[in-house]
């Protein structure tokens, strides 16, 4: 392991981790149930493929593009401030957008608008990712980080569980503003409690450069360390290869097990309570003494469920399948996560974490264009096979590979 700078946690961290971590689910909340609001009212207002797609690139795009420059800045600036100005005007724009509605009475000039509200709160995470997760280092003794990461997904993945049914109910009740509201609230719960959390300073920067020259500075420390660099690259086949179980699985369950809504929740439902089992069994176990072989682990078992489910013909076998690979999915994000706080010298891990939300917010979509166009000319059982067939193949290359499993 790299000689990093040691960081003594302050007194009563764990009291202190979980309010930093409530902090972050409140406002995570709010976050998820206005990007479901969002897409269901795009879905039931126009029944268009092209704005759903448009959606989903203002959701993803800006953050790929923010990402990195919110890890110089998490590296260069208060932490806590930077994510508290992020959550802040994330609410804003929202608030904007709710004082907006009733005088927009053209339907498209109101999607237009909530698409430049989705970029806003899109390059918002951008900045606010990277700068929590190079926090957590900061709370929490280096032997406890598996376990408070594995909590932090747990409490995540309870909130993801909720957050659709809760719009659910609100949009049933109320209107698209009403909806919104609960965004700006849950931001000033989130940045009230994170105000009071009591977060260690990261040295100040060096020299002053540009944040250009800095990014490049990142790329180049990432890159060139004998671990993190390979990480990153399996991190971001994961995520690509994770596509067609993962994100493609309503369009799955609707061609192979019926075009139900209760087919369609139920998989929902079983997928974020597995990320919440996951979560819990990390947090309770806090994996191998070992990280490579949690992180091998469950990319081998993801791998090994998502040809599983490929090969079902039976809808509880595939819901069981679904929760089991909920739980490989938390063990890989909460693996990478514990390394790279482990491994990255602390005034790196802002530019470090934020080329590790680039590899996220930039696979994912290629992979929806990839494994989604696959999937109108191929069965999407067999993509799903072969991809799974990919994963055990990449957790095998992993674990054969001296310079990554003893880097770590």
């Amino acid at each position: 392991m790299e000689n990093t700078e040691p960081i003594t946690p302050p007194a009563g961290w764990r009291r202190n981790t979980i309010a930093f971590l409530v902090s972050q689910c409140i406002t995570l909340f709010g976050s998820t149930l206005v990007q479901m609001t969002i897409v269901w009212y795009a879905t039931l207002e126009t029944a268009s493929g092209m704005w759903l797609a448009a959606f989903t690139v203002c959701s993803y795009l800006p953050q790929f593009l923010i990402s990195f420059v919110g890890g110089v800045w998490a590296d260069r600036h208060n932490r806590k401030k930077l994510i508290i100005a992020a959550d802040g005007v994330i609410a804003l724009a929202t608030l904007a957008m709710i004082i907006a509605i009733p005088r927009i009475t053209a339907e498209p000039a109101l999607l237009g608008g909530l698409l430049i509200m989705s970029v806003i709160r899109s390059l918002g995470a951008g900045v606010q990712t990277p700068a929590v997760n190079a926090v957590i280092p900061r709370l929490v003794p280096e032997e406890q980080l598996m376990r408070y990461n594995g909590i932090n997904a747990a409490m995540q993945s309870l909130v993801q569980f909720a957050a659709p049914a809760a719009a659910g109910v609100i949009l049933s009740f109320s209107t698209l503003g009403g909806a919104l509201l609960i965004d700006v609230v849950t931001a000033v719960l989130g940045i009230g409690l994170l105000s009071c959390v009591l977060i260690p300073r990261q040295e100040a920067p060096g020299e002053s450069i540009s944040v250009f020259a800095d990014m490049k500075l990142g790329v180049r420390y990432a890159f060139s360390h004998r671990f993190i660099g390979r990480l990153l690259v399996v991190y971001g086949l994961f995520i690509f290869l994770c596509v067609p179980a993962g994100f493609l699985a309503q369009l799955l369950v609707v061609r192979v097990y019926g075009d139900t809504y209760w087919y369609l929740t139920a998989v929902e439902l079983v997928g974020f309570a597995g990320m919440m089992a996951g979560g819990l069994i990390m947090g309770s176990w806090g994996g191998f003494k070992n990280r490579v072989t949690t992180l091998v682990l469950g990319l081998a078992a993801f791998g090994v469920l998502a040809v599983g489910m490929g090969l079902s013909r039976s809808f509880i076998l595939y819901l069981a399948l679904m929760a089991l690979y909920g739980i490989a999915l938390t063990m890989v994000q909460t693996a990478a996560t514990t390394l790279i706080q482990e491994q990255t010298e602390p005034s790196m891990q802002g530019r470090v974490f934020g080329l590790l939300g680039s590899m996220y917010s930039g696979f994912l979509p290629v992979g929806m264009a990839v494994f989604g166009t696959m999937a109108d000319a191929l069965p999407l059982p067999w993509i799903m096979i072969a991809s799974g067939a990919a994963l055990i193949l990449v957790a095998v290359v992993c674990r054969m590979d001296r310079g990554f499993t003893e880097a770590a």
